[in-house]
């Protein structure tokens, strides 16, 4: 009986391609979450600020160091915290909610291809399959979802309300299936909004509008836009009213720094040329990037087909170029920003990939592809294996030859995973085989991070490491840049800014902020009031800026050139 039910299972493919996509999902996304220190500023910021909403229980209104912070609505600080008190104050819970998130929009884009190729053929064919993993595999999802940021849960909520929006459109005009999805459309719509603010209706809106325009249904682009509207509007309208009852100034800084100045400012953070994102995609698009020539002749039949599968194709091509270049338009630009492009990305790869190597799994453009793959990864191991055993003017990457040992297995497994893609096999095996390529990468890459990295970016282990010697009512000052691992590792938010304010300048401005801010001076007269109380932590290259005027402190230590300083006075 048992050997009768592993025969079946067996030969049940679509089972074990299932299996292993939820398999590299845990092994890449969910295993490694809490082996690496918060990197600063954006980690450690998406950790402090639901901390100290837990902490003060003022769940309403986002702070950083006590400081009003008005740059994101609280969704998205509202996951992380209920992550903190489900798995306490430590850095997998604070990575979680992102990781999920990245599972979510896997499971989303498996959902929807596999609902519409059920109507198109009667069957789910491989494509769900594929296109979940694709999404999964690609080095930006990846890097974003094993990462505490916005930026994955935002993308997720901005893909579930444009493909229930796109389930709409394929159910009967006016049927109660299709109030249902558009219902189910703007309550996520409501969640974007929570997460990241207008662009929550800015980009659905991108997607939607262009989409009914090509299908010739114009009469539907009113006909179903005001009920997912009503539902957004419903959904985000209480904490909307109450955040301006509690700080009318919120809407006013949210809406033109984080959107007008940022979107259209010559002066917008983060600045970058329109080809940044075109320049950037071959790397995020990765290890698929060398496989787009051979998917292009089936994503364009694809988009001539008149059923749902074309109808989806021609949804997707809508969703991937458009934000993209909506993005590349504006003046501010982090690679993080093209995350919503990836679903559709995955759709369109995974129907052109399985045209192209159709029932015998062969395809010239393909293997030369999979080649480029093989060959760019071949370069990156023979150049990191010469810079660790060489150097580079006088740079060697690892200090610990046990992390070298795990980077070379893991960019050898990525290779011979590669090269077993060119053997023998239908089209799903080697599909699937490229797929789990960066498994062994994407699961080490939290242990072989090189020591040069954390020592610039991760204070947490040395601030640990001296977090015994402050007490609760010593003065506690840091730098502008550091200031959100400051508060995280030593759970406080009342840390004096030293020098220049960044992300911290509005929430300075407020009468109940005066003094927090520290120039030169100040700096040496809070030293001299608090003798024997006062503990400095700043960048090792800020360090001299700050030593003059200042007595010798009676205990100081460094990370490295390249890290922090942690002194007392």
């Amino acid at each position: 009986m048992i050997q009768s039910f592993l025969n079946r299972f067996t030969k049940n493919q679509a089972t074990i391609y299932t299996l292993l996509l939820f398999s590299f999902f845990f092994i890449a996304y969910i295993l490694p979450l809490g082996e690496r220190a918060l990197f600063v500023p954006d980690e450690t910021r998406y950790a402090e600020i639901p901390r100290e909403m837990i902490a003060s229980g003022d769940w309403g209104v986002p702070h950083l160091n006590g400081l009003r912070y008005f740059e994101k609505p609280p969704l998205g600080y509202w996951m992380n915290a209920a992550s903190i008190v489900l798995f306490g104050e430590n850095v997998f819970a604070v990575r979680l909610p992102s990781a999920l998130a990245a599972g979510l929009t896997a499971l989303m884009v498996f959902v929807l291809v596999g609902r519409v190729l059920r109507r198109h053929s009667g069957t789910q064919e491989d494509a769900s399959i594929l296109a979940a993993l694709i999404f999964l595999s690609c080095f930006e999802v990846f890097g974003v979802g094993n990462t505490a940021v916005l930026d994955t849960l935002f993308s997720f909520f901005l893909a579930a309300t444009i493909a229930t929006f796109f389930l709409a459109t394929e159910e009967p005009p006016g049927s109660w299936s299709e109030r249902g999805f558009l219902l189910l459309a703007g309550l996520w719509c409501g969640h974007s909004f929570l997460t990241k603010g207008f662009l929550a209706f800015a980009i659905p809106a991108l997607v939607l509008a262009p989409y009914l325009v090509w299908e010739r249904r114009f009469r539907d682009l009113i006909r179903m836009s005001w009920l997912p509207l009503l539902a957004a509007v419903f959904l985000a309208l209480p904490w909307a009213v109450f955040v301006h009852l509690r700080e009318p100034d919120f809407w006013r800084f949210f809406f033109w720094n984080e959107h007008v100045r940022r979107f259209l400012s010559d002066s917008a953070q983060h600045k970058e040329s329109f080809w940044y994102f075109f320049m950037a995609a071959p790397g995020a698009f990765m290890p698929w990037t060398f496989l787009i020539p051979a998917a292009l002749p089936g994503i364009g039949k694809r988009l001539n087909e008149a059923g749902p599968r074309g109808r989806l194709a021609r949804f997707s091509v809508c969703w991937l170029s458009l934000p993209f270049l909506f993005f590349s338009v504006s003046s501010g630009k982090l690679l993080t920003y093209i995350l919503p492009c990836f679903p559709p990305f995955a759709i369109l790869l995974a129907f052109g990939l399985l045209h192209a190597l159709g029932g015998n799994g062969r395809s010239r453009i393909f293997h030369w592809g999979v080649m480029g793959n093989a060959l760019l990864f071949s370069f990156i191991l023979i150049a990191l294996v010469g810079v660790q055993v060489f150097g580079y003017g006088g740079f060697h990457p690892y200090k610990h030859p046990w992390k070298m040992v795990m980077a070379v297995n893991a960019l050898a497994f990525f290779i011979v995973f590669c090269l077993w893609a060119l053997g023998e096999g239908g089209r799903m095996k080697k599909l699937v085989r490229i797929g789990l390529a960066p498994l062994l990468l994407f699961f080490m890459v939290n242990f072989i991070v090189p020591e040069s990295a954390g020592e610039s970016k991760a204070p947490g282990p040395f601030l640990e490491k001296y977090a015994s010697r402050v007490s609760c009512d010593d003065v506690v000052i840091s730098d502008e840049s550091t200031i959100g691992a400051v508060c995280w590792y030593l759970n406080r938010s009342d840390v004096y800014v030293l020098g220049n304010t960044g992300e911290l300048e509005y929430g300075l401005k407020y009468e109940d902020a005066s003094g927090r801010r520290l120039t030169q001076r100040s700096l040496a007269d809070l030293v001299k009031e608090n003798p024997g109380k006062t503990v400095v932590f700043t960048r090792n290259r800020k360090q001299p800026e700050w030593e003059d005027g200042l007595p010798h402190p009676v205990f100081q230590d460094d990370s490295g050139p390249s890290g922090y300083v942690f002194s007392q006075y």
